[in-house]
Formats: structure tokens, sequence, C-alpha cells
């Protein structure tokens, strides 16, 4: 199945964002919650670091929030449950069921073989690919369908974002792999 196929494939970083509460006293949340921190001057929204599951947050006085550097689904629900907790538990009022959903899955990949991106560049279709050797040592290339970005490497390894699921990072890669099996 497309699990054994795709064994190599890794999630690096899951981004998420969403509303927890109606709104938030920032000063306040950074007052009472430890490894919580605001610095207006910098930044409009407070940055919550937790350590297990290890993630960031950015909380903002809306009530929005993004999540950050989760590696699981698992992990991303956890963290979410740990910051409202520890919300709730410092006496801020939360939605009682956060709407924050999945925007973008960065994941990694090893194709297990050597590319010439220079033939990738000749042999596929330039409007969906950068390739400038001289600023950047990978090759970007765009797939429409699912909307994924692709960073590929002379190596063989890639660097896969834009999906909200493995569903779609999955597809992308076959995508990929078909584009590729001319080149290759």
């Amino acid at each position: 199945m497309a699990d054994k196929k795709y064994e190599s494939l890794k999630i690096e970083n899951i981004v998420a964002s969403g509303v927890i509460a109606e709104s938030l006293d920032l000063g306040a949340l950074s007052g009472k919650i430890k490894n919580c921190e605001l610095n207006k001057k910098r930044f409009p929204g407070a940055v919550y670091r937790i350590g297990d599951p290890k993630m960031a947050s950015l909380i903002f006085s809306s009530g929005k929030i993004v999540l950050t550097g989760s590696r699981t689904i698992e992990a991303l629900t956890d963290g979410l449950a740990v910051i409202v907790k520890s919300l709730n538990d410092a006496g801020f009022e939360t939605l009682k069921e956060p709407r924050v959903a999945i925007n973008n899955m960065v994941c990694s990949y090893d194709l297990g073989k050597y590319i010439n991106l220079n033939r990738v560049v000749v042999t596929l279709d330039l409007e969906n690919i950068e390739y400038e050797p001289e600023q950047f040592p990978g090759l970007v290339y765009r797939i429409k369908d699912p909307k994924i970005v692709v960073l590929i490497f002379s190596s063989g390894k890639l660097i896969l974002t834009g999906g909200r699921n493995l569903e779609d990072v999955r597809k992308g890669l076959e995508v990929l792999e078909h584009k590729l099996e001319s080149v290759l």
C-alpha cells in the first residue's frame, strides 16, 4: 500500500491555526503562564512554548492561535489540549471546542537516487519550476493538484510543503514521481 511505498516520508513540522477563545488579555496571560512571553514592541501576540509535546504557539488577543513544531497529528492535538488546559487553569475562558485546523505540513522524503536537476529543468514543464543553482541548490517544483511545493535536491532528498494532510503529500509525491519517470 501507499504507506509501505512511502516509508521514508517523514513529517518535519505541522502548522495549524484557528480560534481558542472569544478574546484574551495577553498581558495577564503572559504574567500568569510560565513559558508565555509577550513583547508587543516586537510582535503583537504572545509566544507560548510547551515542552511535552514540544511545540510553540502564537496567541493573539482576538483569541486566535497558531501552533507549530509538532511532528504528528497526535502531538498537535495533545499540545492544543495542554495549552487550553493551562489557560483554563490560569483563569482564562476558552471555547469548549477550539476550532483549529492544519494549514501546512512540511515533510521530507528520500527518493533513494541521484537526480540530475539540469535534466529535470529541460524535461519538465518550465512554468512550474524554479531553478537557480547560484541562489539555492535545490529545484522548486510547484504541483497544482494537490497544491504542493517540492524542493528537489540532487541527492534525491525532497522537502514537500503545502499539504494539509498526509494524503495530499502522498498524492503530490505520486505526481512528482510520475513526472520524474522520464528523467530518471
